[in-house]
This record gives structure tokens, C-alpha cells and sequence, in this order.
């Protein structure tokens, strides 16, 4: 603790940093930042920008990436990417900051981030170009989190010739994370043609009964193939699930080559 006290009485460390090593978390008028999560369990803390207002979501990042170097936004809009682009130039103008339209996330890099690497593979597979989305947003959680991302697209049970002529490369991967709307039906065939952890994640796609992505949650609870099953739309936590599955598969694989 003294050499935390001294390198902020130097100027060498912030405040908000000081109370980051301390605490865990850091607290600005936007809430609390968790900068000890990744420590912690494994997986980079997500700030949600869904019900927060640009500034706020700004505001987190800025805090993330004086505590963390790094920072990870989810359902992110037009005005969240300028807010943060804004706030980055004035307080951290050498980060980096990639900005994936189609999945709504926004990642920062400080100048000092040290990007993980996990020995593990994780296939991202989408049905159909409409579950691009929550697809995306399991990808970039993954890649941050170190783990080697896959994506193989447009593969949906309505032409089963596409999933078939993809199942080497499907059969490669450590972890798979499915999403598909409508009915839901290709996380549980292609679970009887795998021998990995499949998680499926049912999109709000399709329409009339069943719609909004309820008729693909209930057919992937219901899958007769044993798989996992997250929330509708849930890329985040199919990413951190898949995330943890991989840290595991990382470990076992350090330790063997020991």
C-alpha cells in the first residue's frame, strides 16, 4: 500500500487507479467500473451501453482504460461510438479504438495493453446472415479474451449441404457457440455431429407465433443433442461461457506440456 500512496503523491499513478488496485473497482459519477474482473474470473468486464446515456458510457470507458487499459462496450449506437470516440481523444488520445457496427461493440486499447492469448480454438457459427449480430458479439468477447475465433457463417438447417460441407473444420474447434433464430434447429443437429461444447444462442429472428426468437429458445431447450443454452440475443454471456470453457481447455494444455 505505501508504494501505491507514494506513486500517487508522485504523480505516477492516478487516483482512480490507486483506488482500483485497493478496492478492485473504481467509482465515477457513472457508477462503478469492475477492474478487477478479468483477475478475478477470467473474462474482461462488459459495459453495457443499453439504458446508460453516451456520456455515462464515456465516462466508463475512460475509467476502464485509465484502470485497465482496455475496455469493452456492448449494444453500442451511433451516438455511444462518438461520445467514446470524443472522451478517448481528450484523455487517452493513444489508445486504439475498433468499433464493430453490425455486433454494437466498441473495444479500446491503452497504450500499455497486453492483449491475453489462450491455447484454444472457438467456432462462432450462424445460420443464417440474421444472426449476425449476437454472433458478433460472442466473437469479439472471445478474441479479447484471447482465445482464436472461427466464424463459420450461413450454415442453417434449410440447406444442410452448407453445414456439412463445413463439419472438418467444425470438428477442429475446442468450444462451439450457435446461434440461430426461427425455430432454432441448428444447435441440436449439429450437436449430434460434434464431440465439443455447444452453446446455443436462439436470436430474435423469425415472426407470428413463436416469434422474437421464443420458438428458438424453446427448441434448443428442448434440443434432444445435449448442448447449453443461453439467453435470447445473449452473445455477451455465450462469449464468456465459451471464454471459460477455453481457459480451461488453455490450462489443461500448459500443464500436459510441462
Amino acid at each position: 500500500m505505501r508504494e501505491l500512496l507514494e506513486a500517487v503523491a508522485a504523480g505516477e499513478l492516478s487516483v482512480d487507479a490507486a483506488e482500483a488496485e485497493l478496492a478492485g473497482y473504481v467509482t465515477g459519477d457513472a457508477g462503478r467500473f469492475d477492474a478487477a474482473r478479468w483477475d478475478r474470473v477470467g473474462v474482461p468486464e462488459g459495459i453495457l451501453a443499453a439504458g446508460k446515456t453516451p456520456e455515462e458510457v464515456a465516462e466508463l470507458v475512460a475509467l476502464a482504460v485509465e484502470t485497465t487499459d482496455h475496455a469493452l462496450v456492448t449494444r453500442a449506437e451511433a451516438a455511444v461510438v462518438a461520445a467514446v470516440r470524443e472522451r478517448i481523444d481528450a484523455t487517452a488520445p493513444e489508445s486504439t479504438v475498433v468499433v464493430d457496427d453490425r455486433a454494437g461493440t466498441v473495444v479500446v486499447h491503452g497504450p500499455r495493453y497486453d492483449p491475453p492469448t489462450l491455447d484454444a480454438r472457438v467456432g462462432v457459427v450462424t445460420a443464417g446472415t440474421s444472426d449476425a449480430v449476437p454472433a458478433g458479439e460472442a466473437a469479439v468477447v472471445l478474441r479479447e479474451s484471447g482465445v482464436r475465433v472461427t466464424r463459420i457463417d450461413d450454415v442453417g438447417v434449410a440447406g444442410l449441404a452448407r453445414l456439412v460441407d463445413q463439419l472438418e473444420t467444425l470438428r477442429a474447434q475446442d468450444v462451439l457457440v450457435v446461434a440461430a433464430g426461427r425455430e432454432g434447429a441448428l444447435p441440436t443437429v449439429l450437436a449430434g455431429l460434434v464431440d465439443v461444447p455447444l452453446i446455443g444462442v436462439p436470436v430474435s429472428t423469425g415472426y407470428g407465433y413463436g416469434g422474437e426468437g421464443e420458438a428458438a429458445l424453446a427448441g434448443m431447450l428442448q434440443s434432444c443433442a445435449p448442448i447449453a443454452v443461453v439467453n435470447i440475443d445473449a452473445g455477451f454471456a455465450a462469449g464468456v461461457q465459451a471464454t471459460l470453457v477455453a481457459r480451461a481447455i488453455d490450462a489443461a494444455r500448459t500443464e500436459n506440456s510441462r
